[in-house]
């Protein structure tokens, strides 16, 4: 049986079951040959492609060679000159212009003598790929645990009234603009109103404002086409595509500069953005969520705001409390910072001393729950047993404490070492509890760790033998 006869007879039907786009282009990069799936996937239609130029992808590989350089006028394009291409990554342009990653893989064709006839090449389209990296960097960048509400831990008022309007407004199209001190939060509670939300099945993208600069900012927020500026050597695509049908989270919104407020304003009022260099507009559906440690009308009395923008971004305002005014999740933060840490550590800590947890009640906790989380992660590098101590906790939380109890006698009562024997009288008669000699000596039972601490009393050896 001849079976090269037999494949070029059912060639079509061959290259039509594949699931890469194929197409043949002649010398001249004219398409005289294409598969269903190289439809599918660009989305034109067979008779739209066969004598097109190949530029008609806009590939932003594809490289046309000076005719100068090559000395033929049949190597004009890069592939002529190499004779393959293996698995490139790059980007082509759709019919309704979105951009495409894919793989592709070319080969030029020639006959018996060695005359260059055209080329092959097959498209794979790899964008599922890219969205499974996408969500696989996510989820290795926030640790997903068992919380209270979508990854917001405690058990507050306060904050029982947010996980209500997180909820809301998760279920609604409408804009949202989270309030909040720095280290409070912000980005986990855009998550959940990501996730408990109508889109939640849609992409989630963020971007910090205060990052980059205007001209990255613009590239980054709405792409850019290949030469669009210097070092722009491929195609990009823009957070406002990627995020098209889902949740867009722009954190640190303050800090966008106006001119690109301008625009971000028109792709509110109208549902459309240019990329960088390229005049097509292009349609998108995103929800904004965005984020804030300034005061936004504070910045619009200032003229470093735009006041259409701030009523168009602040439609369900959700303001973040800060730590300090919610010692009540404490303990639960606390709980699952610690059983996070154990996981990525691989250490046995199995909690704190009470002494511990004294001292994070008195602390006014500045940087909010970033910092929690960070006192917890310098413990569990120098932490020696199961619980942290005191000893185990970074100076910056016992330099900034409150006051209480730090001026217990006057200069006269304190000379010598009698501050350190009232101290130790109190211990004896407490039989070295502390919270009791706290009581005795009507302060807290942090001053009598910190005095303890700076008099080096270690009541087992003092106190009880």
């Amino acid at each position: 049986m001849d079976y090269s006869k037999l494949l070029i007879n059912n060639c079509n039907a061959v290259m039509n079951n594949m699931h890469d786009g194929f197409f043949v282009v002649n010398p001249q990069g004219r398409l005289v040959m294409v598969n269903q799936a190289l439809e599918d996937i660009t989305g034109f239609s067979s008779q739209e492609l066969i004598g097109s130029l190949c530029t008609i992808f806009d590939c932003d590989d594809c490289d046309r060679m000076q005719t100068e350089e090559s000395h033929s006028p049949d190597l004009w394009c890069k592939l002529f000159a190499q004779d393959r291409i293996c698995r490139q990554e790059a980007k082509i342009q759709r019919k309704d212009g979105r951009y495409l990653p894919v793989i592709k893989t070319a080969m030029v064709l020639k006959d018996e003598e060695g005359n260059l006839q055209g080329a092959v090449e097959t498209i794979e389209d790899i964008s599922e790929k890219e969205k499974r990296d996408q969500k696989i960097f996510e989820l290795t960048q926030v640790i997903r645990e068992q919380e209270d509400f979508y990854g917001i831990v405690g058990k507050s008022p306060s904050m029982r009234q947010l996980f209500e309007l997180v909820r809301k407004a998760g279920q609604s199209n409408s804009s949202v603009t989270i309030f909040g001190e720095s280290g409070s939060g912000k980005e986990v509670v855009a998550r959940a109103i990501h996730e408990c939300g109508i889109r939640k099945h849609q992409p989630f993208i963020q971007l910090n404002c205060a990052a980059l600069n205007e001209h990255l900012m613009e590239s980054e927020l709405f792409g850019h086409v290949k030469g669009a500026f210097t070092g722009a050597t491929n195609h990009r695509k823009g957070r406002f595509e990627c995020a098209h049908g889902g949740d867009l989270f722009l954190d640190e919104i303050g800090d966008m500069p106006l001119s690109v407020q301008k625009k971000l304003l028109r792709v509110l009022e109208t549902k459309q953005f240019e990329r960088v260099g390229e005049t097509q507009s292009m349609n998108v559906d995103v929800r904004f969520i965005t984020a804030t440690n300034k005061d936004l009308q504070e910045l619009v009395n200032q003229g470093l705001f735009r006041e259409d923008l701030y009523f168009r971004l602040n439609v369900v305002p959700i303001h973040l409390p800060p730590l300090r005014e919610r010692l009540q999740d404490l303990n639960p933060l606390v709980r699952n910072f610690i059983r996070n840490l154990r996981i990525t550590e691989g250490k046995d800590i199995q909690g704190v001393t009470p002494e511990v947890m004294d001292i994070f009640y008195d602390y006014a906790w500045p940087g909010n729950i970033r910092e929690l989380r960070n006192t917890l992660e310098y413990a569990f590098v120098t932490a020696e047993s199961q619980m942290i101590k005191p000893e185990n906790l970074p100076h910056a939380l016992f330099e900034n404490q409150n006051s209480e109890g730090l001026d217990w006698y006057s200069p006269q009562e304190a000379e010598g070492n009698e501050e350190k024997e009232r101290l130790l009288d109190a211990l004896k008669q407490a039989n070295g509890n502390q919270t009791r000699a706290a009581s005795l000596l009507g302060v807290s039972r942090i001053t009598v760790w910190k005095r303890m601490r700076k008099y080096n009393i270690n009541v087992d050896k003092e106190i009880r033998n």
